[in-house]
């Protein structure tokens, strides 16, 4: 009967291994630990782990202004829930859609979020001739954040404080008001834009890349006036450092009960207002998506993140993912026909 064959090769009777399979053997060993380790206990990957790494939220604007306040407040709460490290990286141009595209882009895995606006998924459709996304098929809403009141603040120096004294010298002194904006088609231009067309004065439009540096430059005196988002305005208006003219909401801000809106100043029917919220790329597991909903909720619920938006002169808002949707579409109506009326568009 033949002998079995050996199973390694050796170099005597004895059985004992040869130098060069010893030293494969050993070579081997390390590649082995390491598949071990990342091998889960029976052979396959826990289910529902979700998730196992760092999440990205893009902030499609400058860091300092609303929309990074607010999606830093929100990634400090899921990073609580979620027990993953949550982090924001700033991705600014182009009105945020430079940002917004580069999520649209990024793998459905729900590891890359967007933190977005009523610019980026409601204005920027209507405003811009030719956009790098589509805001409806391209992402899958998963809550509202925050809404926030935008606020007409002026440089100190300037002649007036009040809406009407504001519109008498645009119209004494035609195009010699500028009005800053985080970029064209934000929320904060169009208001600017709502306001030309309701009061009929004439004012110069000048876009900044995000409203930190629109403000920088508003209170160096370059710029005249600004329909600011509250949050990221709120802190100069209480140091003094920016005057509070009026707020753009239907109804006073109780962050700041004394400033009146544009409405009761003088001019019905003006309403602008803006809006936050967190979208995964299209084709996200909806069980992922569920996840972060219920965990926003849960933060909103449990946590001071609700304390903090409002201190910012904020309104928390949470929601299913559906509700967001459908949020989003009543939006882009709206503020299409803002767009049309106010003949603004961008190239």
């Amino acid at each position: 009967m033949p002998r079995p064959a050996p199973s390694a090769p050796v170099d005597s009777p004895s059985g004992r291994l040869s130098a060069a399979a010893s030293r494969r053997l050993l070579l081997s060993l390390p590649a082995l630990a390491a598949a071990a380790l990342l091998w889960p206990a029976g052979g396959a990957r826990a289910q529902g782990a979700w998730p196992t790494k760092l999440i990205t939220v893009i902030v499609p604007f400058p860091a300092g202004g609303t929309t990074d306040i607010v999606a830093r407040l929100a990634g400090q709460a899921l990073s609580q829930e979620l027990g993953q490290q949550v982090v924001v990286e700033n991705k600014p141009g182009a009105g945020g859609n430079i940002g917004a595209q580069q999520v649209a882009r990024s793998a459905p895995d729900g590891y890359t979020l967007v933190m977005g606006t009523v610019g980026t998924h409601a204005i920027n459709p209507a405003l811009y001739k030719k956009m790098p996304y589509d805001h409806l098929k391209d992402f899958a809403p998963i809550s509202r954040v925050a809404n926030v009141p935008n606020i007409l603040v002026a440089n100190p120096s300037q002649p007036y404080k009040t809406v009407q004294e504001l519109i008498a010298y645009a119209k004494a002194n035609p195009d010699k008001v500028s009005f800053a904006s985080s970029g064209n088609g934000t929320s904060i231009h169009l208001a600017g834009e709502l306001f030309k067309t309701l009061t009929g004065v004439r004012m110069q439009h000048v876009p900044y890349k995000g409203s930190a540096p629109a403000l920088a430059d508003l209170m160096g005196g370059q710029t005249s006036i600004m329909f600011d988002n509250l949050p990221s305005a709120i802190g100069f208006v209480r140091a003094g450092k920016l005057r509070p003219i009026a707020v753009t909401t239907a109804k006073r801000s109780p962050e700041l009960p004394e400033v009146p809106t544009v409405a009761e100043s003088g001019v019905p029917g003006f309403d602008a207002s803006s809006w936050f919220g967190l979208l995964a790329p299209a084709g996200t597991p909806p069980a992922v998506i569920k996840r972060i909903d219920d965990a926003l909720l849960k933060a909103m619920a449990t946590t001071d993140l609700k304390k903090k938006i409002e201190a910012q002169g904020g309104e928390p808002s949470a929601e299913t993912p559906a509700q967001f949707a459908a949020f989003i579409q009543s939006e882009t109506a709206k503020w299409a026909k803002v767009v049309q009326a106010s003949g603004a568009s961008v190239d």
